[in-house]
Order: structure tokens, then sequence, then C-alpha cells
């Protein structure tokens, strides 16, 4: 196995942190970005932190270009960054549905905007997107959290074939309901079972199928959900 220099969007916690986790363990160079760095203490010295703040949309084109012409080695990219809200249309303020919008998708589409060229001028690279089971099917409560990840699914399709000829790959990975701290502000969580959940290792693991499929080979989607589908609130207060 070669080496490769990995980008990580969402690096701190959740799916992001797990999947930095494996592929450090196993010898990649990673490149983590996160706003906060302090729930992931890394001293491995293949690990650079990179405190950036994708909510920050009117800045970050310009800070992703500077991130960009500082990393040209980099011949990978994992948007794993994101967050969930859920209620009804109505119970979303304009700012809301905007603010949801940019983190979960608009800023996905900048990173590709600001990496892929580069992955198509080495003529190889991989890039990844974490989607979730709500890009296959929209749900009651989840108008907004719904089309955000339908966009990101239709962008990664669409990239696939755009960038097939330059050989760079483009996958989609959409999980269920993982146990992490996706839920901590959230009034549901999944059931308590070990089998009504994944956990972010198991999406990491899907990560470094795609980062270690061999090069002509594509695994477009992988969708994965937990044995048995469980939701419970939370209790009030």
């Amino acid at each position: 196995m070669t080496p490769r220099n990995i980008l990580i969007t969402g690096a701190s916690s959740g799916i992001g942190r797990a999947t930095c986790i494996k592929l450090l363990k196993a010898g990649h160079r990673v490149i983590g970005i996160a706003r906060d760095f302090s729930k992931f203490s890394c001293n491995d010295d293949a690990f650079t932190p990179v405190t950036l703040d994708l909510e920050a949309i009117t800045t970050l084109p310009t800070q992703l270009q500077k991130l960009a012409k500082e990393q040209r080695n980099i011949d990978a990219v994992i948007c794993c960054a994101g967050r969930g809200q859920f209620g009804s249309l109505e119970e979303f303020s304009y700012e809301q549905i905007n603010a949801l919008i940019n983190l979960n998708f608009t800023s996905q589409a900048y990173i590709a905007r600001a990496f892929l060229p580069i992955l198509k001028q080495q003529q190889r690279g991989t890039f990844i997107f974490i989607g979730s089971e709500a890009a296959l099917q929209g749900s009651r409560k989840g108008s907004i959290y719904c089309a955000t990840k339908f966009a990101v699914r239709g962008l990664a399709q669409a990239l696939r074939d755009e960038c097939s000829k330059s050989g760079v790959s483009v996958s989609i990975v959409n999980p269920g309901m993982v146990k992490s701290e996706f839920f901590e502000k959230l009034t549901f969580t999944h059931g308590d079972d070990a089998a009504n959940y994944l956990l972010p290792e198991d999406v990491a693991d899907a990560i470094a199928l795609i980062i270690n499929a061999r090069a002509g080979t594509v695994l477009d989607e992988i969708n994965l959900s937990p044995l048995k589908h469980v939701v419970q609130s939370k209790p009030a207060g």
C-alpha cells in the first residue's frame, strides 16, 4: 500500500474522527479540518489539524483556496462535516434553513470546487462524500435535512461522471443512525440495543474500502444500516 495524503472534514468527532484514526493507523497522512479540535487530541506526526469553520460561508472560498495551495499533494478528500436539525418546515426560520443548507451542502460543493482541480491535474485521486439514509427517502420532520442530503447525493452522482475521464473516482457513503455526537442536541436518538445503531468505526471501514480499492474500480455508493431501525424520543428536560 502506498501512503496517501488525505483531507478529512469534520475531523474532530464522530465519523470524521473515526476515519482519521483508522487511516492514520493504516499509514496514511491526514489533514483534518474542524472548527474545534478540543474533542480530538492527536499526537500522530502524520496528522495536521486545520481549524476552519465551514459555516462561515462568505469567507470559506478564500480560506479553501489558500489551503489548496498549501496542500497540493492531496490525493483524497473525505467530506464528513455536517449536522442534523429536524422539525416541520414551518418550525424553521429562514435563517435556519439557510444555515443548514450552507453547512450540509454548500460547503461540500465549495470543498469539491477547491480540491477537485488538484486531483484532476494529478490524473488520479478519490473524493468521498458522507451522505445519509436521509438522501434515499424523504421523511416527516426532515424536510430541510433530507433536502441537503439529497443535494449532496446528486452532486456526488454528477461529479462521478464528470471526473472519471481525469482518473478521479467519486463515491458517497449513506449511513443510517450512527452512535455519535450527532444526536446530542436532537430530541430523538437510536434505540439502546447494539443492533439499533452503527458505530462511527463501521462507516470508517466503508470509507477505507473505497480508499483501498484498486485504481480503476469505483464504489459509487455504499448504503449502511443498523440491523434494526429503532427511533426513540429523549426524556423531556
